[in-house]
Order: structure tokens, then C-alpha cells, then sequence
């Protein structure tokens, strides 16, 4: 995955080159086997088609012709918010500016995938992006047992109304939440 232009301008260098290598494949490596060359070239086809469609997928963030990413887990958040950032044409420097942090802090998280990060992180990079994770939870299928499966279906019924997530409390200057006024 191109997270920066960079990157972006080395995959395409790479893609050239991989190109110009599967062209040579017929004319220099002509001492080579019929089944040898063939699976050199398709070597080369594939890297050049990983290549070409990781410079498409940039190229139409960049553009602003994806609207939404798709996660099938929490596992990809951290690749989504990559996207996001990219998808608003935002820097890593503009992005680490909004979080208050230094440009290479929001290098070392794209660079580790956000390993390690702390979930409030993670909500304050969502918020800095501007985007909006929608999110669900999907159980386990029932297991035959008739009360399991009529509360699934009672659930599944529920879903059309929306559940409105509890407002945020405001933060504290030095951190933290304030504390809860006892009941």
C-alpha cells in the first residue's frame, strides 16, 4: 500500500522497470527454457499488475473517487485510516499538525500499522480525518438452542433503529476525562 507520494513515486519508478524486464524477457533471456521464460514473464506480469493497481487505488483516493472503505475487521482500521488521510489530501504533516504531534510520530504510526496505539489515539486521529467508522458487531450464529435464536432474531429486528452512541465528555487540559459528579 502507497501511503505518501514517496512512495507513490517510487512504485512508479518500480512499475517502469518491471515493465522494461518483462519486455527483455524474449530478447536477452532467450538461452532459457520455454517453461523457465514463461514463468519469468509471468513473474514479471504479476508484480507489474500489484504494482499498477496500488498506483489505481492511490491515484483514486487522491482524486476523491472513494467514498467509503469497506472493513470486513478491526484488523484493517489501521490501513483505512491511511486511506482516509490520503483520501482528504491531507500530508502526514498536516495530519500530525492537527493531532499536535511531530511529523515523524505520525510516520512511525503509518509505518507500524498504529501496533501499539492507544484506542483514544486511534479516536483522535478518527476525528483529525474528519471521517465517521460506523460500527457493528456481528455475533456468533446460534446454535440451535430455540431461546438463543429468538433473541438473535429479536436483534436482528432491532437493527433498524439506530443506536446513538453516548456523547463524549469534554477533555481536561493535561489530559484525561473529568471526573463524574457522584449520583
Amino acid at each position: 500500500m502507497i501511503t505518501n507520494e514517496r512512495q507513490y513515486r517510487l512504485t512508479g519508478s518500480w512499475l517502469e522497470r518491471f515493465e522494461q524486464a518483462r519486455t527483455g524477457v524474449e530478447g536477452q533471456d532467450s538461452h532459457l527454457p520455454p517453461r523457465a521464460r514463461q514463468a519469468l514473464r509471468d513473474q514479471y506480469a504479476s508484480q507489474v499488475d500489484e504494482l499498477r493497481a496500488q498506483l489505481t487505488e492511490y491515484e483514486a483516493l487522491r482524486r476523491g473517487e472513494v467514498a467509503v472503505l469497506e472493513l470486513d475487521s478491526l484488523g484493517e482500521l489501521p490501513e483505512a485510516l491511511i486511506r482516509a488521510r490520503e483520501a482528504s489530501g491531507l500530508s502526514q504533516q498536516a495530519l500530525a499538525e492537527r493531532l499536535g504531534l511531530k511529523k515523524q510520530q505520525v510516520q512511525r504510526y503509518e509505518a507500524t500499522r498504529y501496533a501499539g496505539v492507544s484506542l483514544e489515539r486511534l479516536q483522535s486521529v478518527v476525528d483529525a480525518l474528519g471521517v465517521t467508522i460506523r460500527e457493528q458487531v456481528v455475533l456468533p450464529a446460534p446454535t440451535g438452542d430455540p431461546s438463543t435464536v429468538a433473541a438473535s432474531q429479536t436483534l436482528a429486528h432491532r437493527q433498524e433503529t439506530p443506536v446513538r452512541p453516548a456523547p463524549r465528555l469534554p477533555r481536561r487540559k493535561g489530559g484525561g476525562r473529568p471526573p463524574v459528579p457522584a449520583p
